[in-house]
């Protein structure tokens, strides 16, 4: 095995270059087999488990969706935090900020965003609680694309650009990961489902975090600073898709179903995440989430 994670290494270096040295030895980062070994395991349940689950009954998972997701709600809040406190402690720039240029709070950007890849692997069980409870209309493309890309292409992030001007997408939408997941942990008390007003408003802040990533990345192009050009190009085309996908899925759930949403549960689809618990999973209609 250490030969093969080597070769890997070795190759993936003489296609991107050296490493950052600062992330040297970390968790899951030293070799990338185990984060492609976890996509595709994931992928691999993504479609077995509804054949598996095909002539089960569905579970409810209710005891463990509240927990989850809020601990999801918790972490998202200390990555905001950190990355809020890094950037300003840095006195990072907004149009551009090279990775090697602020010191400790570098290090400091760089220890929370392993925490905001290693979320994203945690969040691959948004799409197992949809296996597990039957939902599997929910498990579109965009839900399955935007899982499985996040985690592969944070690894890549995190090894060679773990700070500086990485910082903005991962901001906000740990930002957006507050309210997504509180929603969903709040929905869970049939008590608290009345109160629940900003479900629609989750969808249009994550089209708002992609056009302005996407903003805030292009004016590293127009006046670089030294960050790699080549990853600046990528961020822009990957935001590009989400807009795409993500517009989509809101013209799909909001607009063209605006009269059925009318009858829906408050916990209904948001973004593709669906782990809150409804009072209307036997309903065989649902809106699909897509994040």
């Amino acid at each position: 095995m250490e030969a093969i994670n080597h070769r890997v290494n070795t190759y993936i270096e003489s296609w991107m270059g050296p490493r950052d040295p600062r992330v040297k030895g970390w968790l899951l980062l030293e070799n990338y087999i185990p984060t492609i070994t976890f996509t595709i395991l994931y992928l691999l349940i993504v479609w077995m488990g509804p054949k598996y689950m095909k002539n089960r009954k569905p579970y409810s998972c209710r005891a463990v969706l509240v927990p989850y997701n809020l601990c999801l709600t918790l972490l998202s809040l200390y990555m905001f935090y950190e990355l809020v406190m890094s950037v300003y402690q840095g006195g990072y720039n907004f149009f551009c900020q090279d990775t090697r240029s602020a010191g400790e709070a570098d290090t400091r950007m760089i220890h929370v965003l392993w925490w905001y890849y290693f979320s994203k692997l945690i969040e691959f069980m948004d799409t197992f609680f949809f296996i597990l409870r039957k939902n599997n209309h929910q498990i579109t493309f965009l839900h399955v694309y935007h899982h499985a890309s996040m985690l592969n292409i944070w690894w890549f992030v995190m090894n060679w650009v773990p700070c500086g001007h990485s910082y903005f997408g991962a901001s906000f939408n740990s930002f957006i990961h507050v309210l997504m997941y509180s929603y969903y942990g709040l929905s869970a008390v049939p008590a608290l489902r009345p109160y629940l007003w900003w479900k629609k408003y989750i969808t249009q802040g994550q089209l708002v975090q992609f056009v302005l990533t996407m903003f805030q990345t292009s004016c590293a192009v127009v006046w670089p600073c030294g960050f790699p050009m080549g990853w600046l190009y990528f961020q822009i085309s990957y935001c590009m898709t989400l807009i795409l996908l993500f517009s989509n899925f809101y013209i799909q759930t909001y607009k063209r179903h605006a009269g059925s949403r009318k009858t829906d549960h408050p916990n209904g689809s948001i973004n593709g995440h669906a782990n809150g618990v409804t009072s209307s999973e036997k309903v065989k209609y649902r809106k699909p989430r897509a994040d």
